[in-house]
């Protein structure tokens, strides 16, 4: 039977040598995601959120204790089944974009599907499919310099769905947006999360994207304080 938690942590720890210092970037996590779920990780600097966000996504190996992503201990597989988790499972959204900038939209869109094995074309039609779905249509040929940086994140997010993965993770999102651009980045987050089901985990510090969570997970020192039930705000429909 399938777990009703898409993702689990369990007694998560990261610690780090510096200096002769032990560094406990995370240190005893236990946090549960719903399927579905949109959950926002806030906290200051040093808090352990991008730590947390390395750990779901396969990227870094624990000190101690347990990722489950779908049901799977992550850290019994090898590096080829990461590979394929982070592939097929994970979507990535940056706060910089890291949109490759000698790419078109298209190309940068199509470019996790030639590493999941589809065809070409096949490929560039779903990117295509995606873009325009992020009301970027009128846009598929166009290299970042060339776009804003709302245009560019909607980029980012059409990327980050381009394998169906069940699980995005959104690291600061609206951080390098403006007030007008950063409230449409979130509507379009919000839709996919609901049209689509798809689990979403952001680390903010923006109101405005705790405000539309689920839950919000507040951290510190590697650790969770407290999470609270998220407030929903009400879609906004721009011109």
């Amino acid at each position: 039977m399938r777990s009703e938690y898409i993702i689990e942590t369990e007694d998560l720890a990261r610690y780090y040598e510096v200096g002769g210092e032990v560094i406990k970037a995370l240190d005893g996590v236990n946090l549960r995601v719903h399927r579905g779920e949109y959950l926002s990780i806030v906290g200051p600097s040093g808090a352990g959120k991008t730590t947390l966000f390395n750990m779901i996504g396969g990227l870094d190996r624990p000190t101690r204790g347990r990722v489950i992503i779908d049901g799977v201990d992550i850290s019994q597989l090898d590096a080829y089944e990461l590979a394929w988790l982070r592939c097929r499972k994970i979507g990535y959204i940056f706060q910089t974009f890291n949109l490759i900038d000698t790419l078109t939209a298209l190309e940068n869109v199509a470019l996790p599907t030639i590493f999941a094995g589809v065809p070409r074309d096949e490929g560039e039609r779903k990117a295509k499919r995606l873009l325009e779905a992020v009301g970027l249509g009128d846009r598929l040929n166009h290299k970042p310099r060339e776009l804003s940086a709302g245009q560019q994140q909607r980029v980012a997010i059409a990327r980050a769905m381009a394998n169906d993965p069940a699980i995005i993770l959104a690291d600061e999102p609206t951080g390098n947006l403006d007030l007008h651009t950063g409230m449409e980045i979130i509507n379009l987050l919000r839709d996919l999360n609901e049209k689509r089901g798809v689990t979403l985990i952001s680390a903010t510090h923006d109101l405005k994207m705790i405000g539309a969570s689920d839950r919000v997970v507040y951290m510190r020192d590697g650790k969770i304080e407290k999470i609270e039930k998220g407030g929903q705000y009400p879609s906004i429909d721009f011109p």
